[in-house]
């Protein structure tokens, strides 16, 4: 297979950690240099909810943050992203961004797709109109959409998914990737900045599957890749299994990317198995709830006893929000349902998971990465 080497981002590891497989590295794409292990922060439709682009970049330094091609392509649709110019005009982001190609929400649709070899044809949720996603056009989609990495389409299996048919999804996945792979190195980017292109390690949570799908991936010269389909029910041990077979197959010099996954412990325990790449709705889905997640442990905002609690939210914090408000001061803007109360929440768990991130590359670096992994998963764990 001929290499396209010419269109793959660069990727250097830096420092390796002496007790585990984790490692830190720097990818170079033309929107910016990205240090890893990362963090994306979910901008689904252009945005990442109720976080303006500013304090991402001034506040927390969001390298990097994802996109979504399902939605982005149902509204405001690729007529308005063509005549925008691509995505990073539209939403006035000019850092990398990553697209996810649509399928794990495709498969959430359930009862509103079809799954053929054509490709899914689903029903929108916003309106009920039919849709069709095939390798070749998702690809397009992400061209015009103009994401830095764009992944390929791929079927999401349930987690309880027995052998046969986490076996049949996956011959579906790979013929898919062909396509996929095939289109995308016979199209060119459309805005001047060049576009990676990376396969999905599906499997379930069978360790053949899942080192069958790593193994053909690994032939195929792409500038990084991505494992899909964890995170959707299993057990998480099983999640950490499925890291730990694959990480011996995929190629050491390419950035590996876990999708959706997770809390802020499991991220720094699939780092220790080798991850570089991460995101997840999880800080701010939570944080619009009330759920909010520091250093010393998980705070649910609404109850009483935060109610004349002045001290800052995360005392050892590094978010500008910590040196701010009071847990008092947001408990009172949740219950007032006051809409500056989920901002704030969602702002400190992006900065709390970004953080980590700066925090695991440092200990990496120093060598300290294990014991201070083990230290901080039981404080991040404990319900305050």
């Amino acid at each position: 297979m001929a290499s396209f080497s010419k269109l793959l981002i660069k990727f250097d590891v830096i420092h390796k950690d002496v007790d585990s497989v984790a490692r830190c590295g720097v990818m170079h794409t033309d929107h910016g240099v990205i240090q890893t292990p990362v963090f994306m922060p979910v901008g689904t439709v252009g945005t990442v909810k109720g976080v303006l682009h500013r304090d991402l970049v001034e506040d927390m330094d969001a390298t990097i943050i994802l996109g979504n091609t399902y939605h982005l392509y149902l509204r405001p649709g690729m007529d308005v992203m063509s005549a925008a110019g691509g995505i990073h005009k539209f939403c006035a982001w000019d850092r990398p961004l990553l697209t996810d190609s649509g399928g794990f929400q495709v498969f959430s649709l359930a009862e509103n797709r079809k799954i053929t070899a054509e490709g899914c044809s689903f029903r929108s949720h916003i309106d009920g109109s039919k849709h069709l996603f095939t390798p070749e056009n998702v690809v397009d989609i992400q061209r015009i959409i103009g994401a830095d990495v764009m992944m390929a389409l791929d079927e999401c299996p349930p987690g309880d998914s027995d052998h046969k048919y986490a076996k049949k999804s996956l011959e579906l996945t790979q013929q898919w990737l062909v396509r996929g792979l095939e289109r995308y190195r016979q199209t060119q980017p459309l805005y001047g900045h060049e576009q990676a292109f990376f396969p999905i390690v599906q499997g379930c949570v069978y360790p053949d599957l899942r080192r069958a799908a790593a193994e053909y991936v690994a032939t195929l010269e792409c500038a990084g890749s991505a494992i899909g389909g964890l995170s959707v029910g299993e057990p998480v041990e099983q999640m950490y299994e499925m890291i730990e077979v694959v990480h011996p197959i995929l190629p050491l010099d390419k950035p590996r990317y876990l999708m959706g996954v997770g809390t802020p412990w499991n991220l720094l325990e699939a780092i220790s198995r080798g991850i570089d790449m991460f995101d997840c709705v999880m800080p701010t889905r939570n944080g619009r709830s009330g759920m909010l997640f520091t250093q010393n442990g998980i705070i649910n905002i609404r109850n009483q006893k935060w109610a004349t609690d002045f001290d800052p939210i995360d005392p050892d914090g590094s978010s500008f929000v910590d040196r701010t408000y009071s847990k008092a001061y947001l408990r009172h803007l949740f219950i007032a349902s006051e809409m500056l109360g989920p901002q704030i929440a969602s702002q400190h768990n992006l900065a709390l998971y970004l953080w980590l991130m700066e925090e695991a590359r440092r200990q990496i670096a120093a060598g300290t990465f294990a014991s201070w992994k083990t230290k901080i998963v039981k404080q991040l764990q404990n319900r305050l």
